[in-house]
């Protein structure tokens, strides 16, 4: 295991190992500014969050730092909740909103009791900026090339989408696989996964990315086959537990499936890996934002790169990182109580085929 990193106030902690140059300061504050935000946040946090560096990322001669940020029950079989934001660079939004929950959340352990009794039954892992050097490079990919997204060893069962399913054709196109092995993003990644989710009675991940689309939507396993995964009937369990909590969400909850099959997917390959050997349930989620109503409503972000996927309206950039916070607390609440509502026996088998009949009957 890492050693813990103390985090040193309103200090750039990347830019000090970098060789203290206050250019490289400046170079960090103007193409990753998130990664300054959480510093200074995680620098004046208290010491109930601890921090570390998993692995630093060469990217034109610096090096950038993933973070890991832990917080909450250090119990070996507690629920574990997993945040990740910024797998894709140019998806800046998704860092940003864990980085928004993550302020909220700790601004808030300062004074709310109830808040720090819930933390004693959960540990929370938050990477809320998985591609730093992506980010840097305002690019989607890592600066090898390879998206992040399609790195993992599986490949798709069926037709993937030409080029947008993952290509080996060239690191210059979009959709880059790789050609062997994770990325160390990807190993840092799953470094964590296998700590902490084997041993654990019960884990959710929250992945936020955004993309095309008119509504945000939740994706779950499989990416890679138009099957069901095993257990469709906890996600359906998860998903109306949702909706009676939240009747007037605006999510639409489906597997990644319903749209296109990938090679490589993540989550694909740790919800097969943490469920075939561990003890407990792993239900991995990927919150995609739809960036069209954002360039609807302000059709000049066409003429900017990050504008396709971000909101960069300031009042709907605020809109957007409130937002979220609500579902974010919400899976914290479920995994802590998961207990109560996940399913077994003639429930399980209800919800099994209830998940069938509302999201694979066509296949």
């Amino acid at each position: 295991m890492a050693e813990l990193k103390s985090i040193t106030p309103h200090l750039s902690i990347a830019a000090e190992q970098a060789g203290r140059d206050s250019g490289q300061r400046r170079r960090l504050r103007t193409f990753i500014p998130e990664l300054v935000q959480l510093e200074r946040l995680l620098a004046e946090a208290p010491e109930s969050v601890q921090s570390r560096v998993l692995t630093r990322i060469p990217v034109k001669g610096m090096s950038v730092p993933i973070y890991r940020t832990d917080i909450g029950s250090r119990a070996s079989d507690a629920p574990v909740v997993l945040l990740v934001g910024g797998v894709h660079g140019l998806e800046r939004i998704g860092a940003q909103v864990v980085i928004a929950w993550l302020a909220s959340l700790i601004s808030r352990l300062r004074w709310d009791d109830q808040l720090n009794d819930l933390l004693q039954k959960v540990r929370i892992v938050a990477l809320p900026i998985m591609n730093p050097g992506g980010m840097f490079l305002n690019q989607r990919a890592n600066p090898a090339g390879v998206d992040l997204m399609r790195n993992a060893p599986i490949m798709a069962q069926g037709d993937s989408a030409f080029l947008l399913g993952g290509q080996r054709l060239s690191p210059r196109l979009p959709w880059y696989t790789g050609e062997q092995g994770m990325e160390p993003e990807n190993e840092a990644l799953k470094s964590v996964i296998d700590e902490l989710l084997p041993n654990s009675r019960f884990s959710l991940a929250l992945d936020c990315h955004s993309g095309f689309g008119w509504q945000d939507q939740i994706w779950f396993p499989y990416a890679y086959r138009r099957r069901p995964m095993r257990r469709i009937d906890s996600m359906m369990a998860l998903k109306l537990l949702w909706e009676q909590a939240y009747p007037n969400h605006h999510y639409v909850f489906e597997p990644q499936s319903a749209h296109y099959l990938t090679h490589g997917d993540l989550w694909d390959y740790f919800y097969k890996q943490v469920n075939k050997r561990g003890k407990g349930a792993f239900l991995p989620l990927t919150l995609e934002m739809g960036s069209w109503r954002w360039l609807r409503k302000r059709p000049r972000q066409l003429f900017r790169l990050d504008g396709f996927f971000n909101p960069l309206a300031p009042h709907r950039h605020q809109r957007v990182l409130r937002t979220h916070l609500l579902l974010i607390d919400f899976l914290i609440h479920a995994a802590v109580s998961h207990e109560n509502w996940l399913p077994a026996g003639d429930q399980a088998r209800m919800l099994r085929e209830a998940a069938i009949m509302h999201w694979y009957r066509e296949a």
